[in-house]
């Protein structure tokens, strides 16, 4: 198989659960240092880090899955890259939650308190699949234009990368971004050639100073200058009132 065949596979092996023949055709890319799959498959890993992905889910035997899926009624299915992630994720916890209500029977508030928990769970990982879902299709876009960041300093400075598709949206993935302080938030901007600097929404990073932000909605590549990260008041500013902590300048398209 070409590296293009391959594309869809990347994510599913960067976590884990690739299935052959497309797990050992990655493989052989692999080994013979094919640029591309070498690439792509990076960034897949450095985007699934972000979200600890991999802390979380451990790759279930196909027997396991089969027991699983079976359980609780659903039939196991081959679908898109995140189906199996989110179907081995929220299957697990379904049936984790069916297994309290079987040991922990006659005790109704204990039972309660697991089966809410199991669902906020599956609510939590539902959520950060769909981030990751439209983080990989702006990496994979076409059209995506990429911007790097870094400075210099005493203190580790953010630094990271900034993708932009004209039709998905804005990307930022950085490193070395503390929390913002209470009262604090960090809020993007869309630096256009022409005019003010236009809101992109606001976020917060993790507490090990990573941040995965995604604005969503058509930007104008042609017309954008950079994209810019301030810190601004909880709740934004219409207009920047600090130094950027990040400055990530596009290339020239015109």
């Amino acid at each position: 198989m070409n590296c293009e065949t391959l594309r869809d596979h990347y994510e599913i092996y960067a976590l884990g659960i690739a299935e052959e023949p497309e797990r050992g055709e990655i493989q052989a890319h692999l080994a013979r240092d094919c640029e591309v799959c070498m690439t792509e498959i990076g960034q897949a890993r450095e985007l699934i880090s972000l979200l600890g992905c991999n802390s979380d889910l451990a790759t279930p035997s196909a027997g396991l899955r089969r027991r699983i899926l079976a359980s609780v009624g659903l039939e196991q299915r081959r679908a898109s890259w995140w189906t199996p992630v989110w179907g081995v994720a929220a299957v697990t916890s379904i049936a984790m939650a069916v297994f309290a209500a079987s040991f922990f029977r006659g005790r109704e508030r204990d039972l309660s308190e697991q089966l809410a928990a199991a669902r906020e769970q599956i609510r939590t990982q539902t959520l950060d699949l769909t981030r990751l879902n439209e983080a990989f299709a702006i990496l994979n876009g076409p059209d995506t234009a990429v911007s790097s960041f870094s400075q210099t300093g005493p203190q580790a400075p953010p630094k990271g990368k900034v993708f932009l598709n004209p039709d998905r949206g804005v990307l930022l993935l950085a490193s070395n971004l503390p929390p913002a302080a209470a009262g604090k938030t960090y809020e993007m901007w869309l630096l256009p050639k022409r005019g003010m600097p236009q809101p992109a929404g606001l976020f917060q990073s993790a507490s090990d100073g990573t941040a995965l932000y995604i604005r969503r909605g058509a930007v104008d590549l042609a017309g954008t200058m950079a994209v810019a990260v301030t810190l601004e008041n909880a709740g934004g500013a219409p207009q920047p009132t600090t130094q950027p902590l990040i400055v990530a300048p596009l290339p020239n398209r015109g």
